[in-house]
């Protein structure tokens, strides 16, 4: 296990300041305003094309120049031109760099209004034979509980070739929300001072969230592969509103999520849609030569039905039949969707492909946990008090008891709230002739190590969960002391087929290697996130093996 390392400030990459100006722009002229502000990222790359994104702090159109070149002093450039950034884009530049080699290393920056980016680094995708492949697994960055540290230790990690978020990316809460009490005493209040709904809002919070330095080291240093979850938008959406959308207050929620992915394509280096494709049909598939095939879901805009509430049902479970009876009408509803005709259908061209090509790697990008997870009997196993006797007991706890009495599911607005959609995906991947699937998940602001099973019992692969960046796990946010906290993770082990490691008290990200002949995953923590001094370290490592053709978790 490698040492902790104390980071005190931003050293990845060296950025050059933004110091020249124009007349044009006297803010910039006075040093007011860097043009560079949000500095520089790049992402979806293929074999031979990558996106490079910058946005540049000015009043005005302003002709940005770019540069692509095979090393860092720029002594070589294979690809440069000049766009325009405008208000129609929020002043953010997209370029789509083309021609280039594939398993290519190379090095970008901007030039506008006398200033330079700083200098990014990105890369190509592979073909042919690959031996090796190291992905990061981010997910859950909330600015308002405290600084990106993860981010800045995955721009450290050289074992890392690429980033996969599997989104909550931004938060869409007001000051008041969610993380605001945090936000007020460290500084990091969100922007606008309201819950995000207009386009302008949206724009003002990406433009905020990319002023991190850990995310700005990030993104300099690896190209990002991402999807979305839900609150780049609001919380919990489905194909017809939200959880925390108000029509008579908030307007349409078309027009919400309309402007809220609007503000995600101008923002986040990720590809314009093709031919007769949508930006809500935001699902991708990376071929990594014969080694890795990794596809992302969408699960929130395009087909998902809305999420089950447990409040209905509080008065009328009196027993285990009953609760069996309403997961069995609501959860596993048959029709009850999640994914889209079109994605099942790309998710099956590509395992087929995947399997023509002997690829030992199956991957998927998973907003939400999949794996079955119900809640133990915590009050029976004497984990908390039984809420019933106590005068205020935590709110979390009264809900855990009940669920746990029942044995319901944690989540209902996880996989295990669309038992119906996750066993037609499971079967999907079967009849495609994969049972082998690693579903790389965010969400839930937990480490999770899972071995997966269909209805029937038979495996269908792994889930490795990441905790948030910076959002906190339920049970502590909740206001469980962390020695209650480590003991309902192991009962939720203990309790659960399929988990069989997990972690509620920790922020970081998973590292995740693979190979030809075995997979490795660390699960990497961030000790402090209140400010900019941080040490990383790992908590768990595990082996991804085969047994029998049979994917399999070793803890090392």
């Amino acid at each position: 296990m490698p040492k902790p390392v104390t980071v005190t400030r931003r050293t990845t990459l060296a950025a050059i300041s933004a110091t020249a100006a124009v007349a044009a722009f006297p803010g910039l002229a006075e040093g007011k305003t860097e043009v560079f502000r949000h500095g520089v990222a790049s992402g979806d790359p293929d074999a031979t094309s990558v996106v490079l994104w910058t946005r540049v702090t000015v009043p005005a159109p302003l002709e940005v120049d770019w540069e692509l070149a095979s090393d860092p002093s720029f002594a070589r450039v294979l690809r440069q031109g000049r766009v325009t950034a405008g208000p129609e884009r929020d002043f953010t530049i997209k370029v789509l760099a083309e021609g280039l080699e594939p398993g290519g290393r190379y090095f970008y920056r901007f030039r506008a209004a006398g200033a330079m980016s700083p200098i990014g680094q990105t890369r190509t995708l592979p073909v042919g034979r690959v031996e090796r492949l190291g992905i990061a697994l981010a997910s859950c960055s909330n600015f308002a509980f405290g600084y990106f540290n993860a981010y800045d230790a995955i721009a450290r990690d050289a074992d890392v070739d690429f980033v996969l978020h599997t989104g909550d990316y931004i938060y869409e809460y007001g000051p008041d929300g969610w993380g605001g009490d945090i936000s007020r005493r460290i500084g990091r209040v969100h922007e606008p001072a309201n819950e995000i709904v207009t386009l302008f809002d949206y724009r003002t919070r990406h433009a905020q969230y990319k002023t991190d330095a850990g995310s700005q080291a990030m993104h300099a240093a690896k190209p990002l592969l991402a999807c979305w979850d839900d609150h780049e938008s609001a919380n919990n959406p489905w194909t017809g509103g939200a959880q925390n959308h108000q029509p008579d207050k908030e307007g349409n929620w078309v027009d919400r999520r309309a402007a809220s992915i609007q503000a995600y394509f101008e923002w986040m280096p990720v590809r314009e849609p093709g031919p007769g494709r949508t930006r809500m049909q935001f699902w991708r598939t990376w071929v990594f030569g014969d080694l890795v095939t990794l596809s992302t879901l969408e699960t929130r805009h395009t087909a998902r039905a809305r999420q089950i509430d447990y409040d209905p049902y509080c008065k009328t479970i009196n027993s285990h039949a009953a609760a069996r009876e309403m997961e069995r009408d609501t959860f596993g509803a048959v029709g009850r969707t999640m994914l889209a005709r079109e994605l099942e259908a790309d998710l099956t061209a590509a395992w087929t492909q995947s399997k023509l090509a002997n690829q030992p790697w199956r991957l998927i990008g998973n907003p939400m946990p999949i794996a079955r997870t119900r809640v133990p009997d915590v009050v029976g196993l004497g984990l908390i008090p039984d809420p019933a006797s106590q005068t205020k007991p935590l709110s979390a706890a009264v809900d855990m008891a009940w669920k746990g009495k029942w044995n319901l599911p944690f989540y209902p607005d996880t996989w295990d709230g669309y038992e119906w959609a996750r066993q037609r995906l499971y079967s999907q991947a079967r009849d495609a002739g994969v049972g082998d699937l690693v579903f790389l998940t965010g969400d839930s602001h937990s480490f999770w190590a899972n071995r997966l099973a269909d209805a029937e019992g038979r495996p269908m692969g792994l889930e490795l969960g990441t905790s948030g960046i910076t959002s906190p796990g339920d049970f502590i946010e909740s206001g469980f002391d962390p020695v209650t906290a480590a003991k309902l993770d192991a009962a939720f082990a203990d309790h659960n087929p399929e988990v069989v490691w997990t972690d509620n008290l920790h922020q970081g990200y998973v590292r995740v290697i693979l190979t030809r002949d075995e997979g490795r995953a660390s699960f990497i923590a961030i000790s402090n996130i209140l400010s900019q001094r941080y040490t990383a370290h790992n908590i768990s490592d595990w082996r991804l093996v085969r047994n029998d053709g049979v994917l399999d978790l070793i803890r090392t």
